[in-house]
C-alpha cells in the first residue's frame, strides 16, 4: 500500500503547503469519484489535476467550458468519408484519463448534462451508440464561487456527481514565497516524473474496493444521511448516493492509511467535503451557500453518536 504516500509527496513538489487538499484529491481518484473545487483563480487547480495526471503517467485533457461549447466539442463527431462513404467517429476530449472542465459552470446547461453519462457510467452515448470511456477516467471540475456573471449555476443532479467539494485557499506567507522564488509554475509541472503508472492505480482502487466496513459504521453513515434529510435548516438532504460517496471515501481513507477496515474516523473527516455540496440550505440571508452547508453538516456530525 505504498501508492498514495509516493504520489501524494511527488505532487506536493509542485503544490505547496496544500498537503491536506492534495490528500482529499488522491483519496477521491482511489475511491473512483469526480472533483468539484470552488475557488478563485490562480490558487493552483489546473496545477494540481495536471500534477495528478503526470505523476501516474495518465492522459490528460483541459477543457475551457464556454457559453459558446457544444456537447460535441465535449463528447466528439461523426464526420462523412467520402473515401468510404462511411461515417467515421471522431472522439473529443472526454476519451482521456483525467479531464479538467475548466469553468464549468460558464457553460450552458445543456453542455453541462453531457458530462452527466460519462462520470456517472464510465461512458458516452453517441448516434445511439455506446462508447466506453478509458479506465481510471477522473474529472477535477473548477468554478469560482464569486464571479457570476455569464455563468449557469450546476444544477443537483449534477453537483451529486461529484464525490467531494473541495476549496484549495492561498498558500500561507512561507509557501507562497518559495513558489515565488523557485518559480513554481504551469511549466514547471511538465517536469515531474511518474511514480506509478495505470496499472498500479487500478490495483491501489481494486484492494480500496475491499476495505472491510463493519455494518455499525454502515449505520453510522445512514445515521448521518437521515440527519440531513430531517434538518429544518435544509430543503434537500444527501441523497443514497452520497451515503455511497461517503462509504467509499471513509474506504479510501482507510487504504491510505494502512488498513484493511473503515473506523469513524475514516467516515466523520470526510464528511463535510462529501456531504455539503449534495445538500439545499432553505435561507442563506446573504451567507455563502458552501460556508452555511459545510457548517450545518458538521453540526450533523457533532450531534450523531459515534459507535463505539
Amino acid at each position: 500500500m505504498t501508492l498514495p504516500p509516493a504520489l501524494q509527496s511527488n505532487i506536493t513538489k509542485i503544490v505547496r503547503g496544500k498537503d491536506r487538499i492534495v490528500r482529499q484529491a488522491i483519496l477521491c481518484l482511489l475511491a473512483e469519484g469526480h472533483l468539484l473545487i470552488e475557488d478563485v483563480p490562480g490558487v493552483g487547480k489546473t496545477t494540481l489535476a495536471l500534477a495528478l495526471a503526470k505523476s501516474l503517467d495518465l492522459t490528460f485533457q483541459r477543457i475551457q467550458f464556454t457559453s459558446d461549447i457544444l456537447p460535441s466539442d465535449i463528447l466528439g463527431v461523426s464526420i462523412f468519408n467520402q473515401k468510404n462513404s462511411q461515417f467515421e467517429f471522431k472522439s473529443g476530449p472526454i476519451f482521456n484519463h483525467v479531464i479538467l472542465a475548466d469553468e464549468i459552470n460558464r457553460s450552458t446547461p445543456k453542455t453541462q448534462s453531457a458530462l452527466l453519462e460519462a462520470m456517472s457510467e464510465r461512458q458516452v452515448t453517441i448516434d445511439s451508440g455506446t462508447r466506453p470511456l478509458p479506465q481510471p477516467f477522473f474529472v477535477i471540475a473548477t468554478q469560482n464561487p464569486h464571479e457570476h456573471y455569464g455563468t449557469y449555476p450546476l444544477p443537483e443532479s449534477q453537483k451529486d456527481r461529484f464525490l467531494m467539494r473541495l476549496s484549495i485557499g492561498y498558500p500561507d506567507e512561507k509557501h507562497e514565497k518559495e513558489i515565488l522564488r523557485e518559480e513554481i509554475d504551469f511549466r514547471a509541472v511538465e517536469k515531474i516524473s511518474p511514480v506509478a503508472d495505470k496499472d498500479k492505480l487500478m490495483e491501489a482502487i481494486a484492494k480500496t474496493r475491499a476495505v472491510r466496513v463493519d455494518e455499525s459504521l454502515d449505520e453510522y453513515i445512514l445515521k448521518i444521511v437521515r440527519e440531513t434529510r430531517n434538518s429544518p435548516f435544509l430543503e434537500l438532504g444527501v441523497s443514497p448516493r452520497g451515503s455511497i460517496a461517503l462509504r467509499k471515501v471513509a474506504q479510501a481513507q482507510a487504504f491510505a492509511e494502512g488498513r484493511d477496515y473503515v473506523i469513524p474516523d475514516d467516515i466523520k473527516g470526510a464528511a463535510v467535503q462529501v456531504l455539503s455540496h449534495r445538500v439545499l440550505v432553505k435561507s442563506l440571508n446573504g451567507s455563502s451557500e458552501t460556508a452555511v452547508s459545510e457548517k450545518i453538516v458538521g453540526e450533523i456530525l457533532d450531534r450523531v453518536p459515534v459507535p463505539l
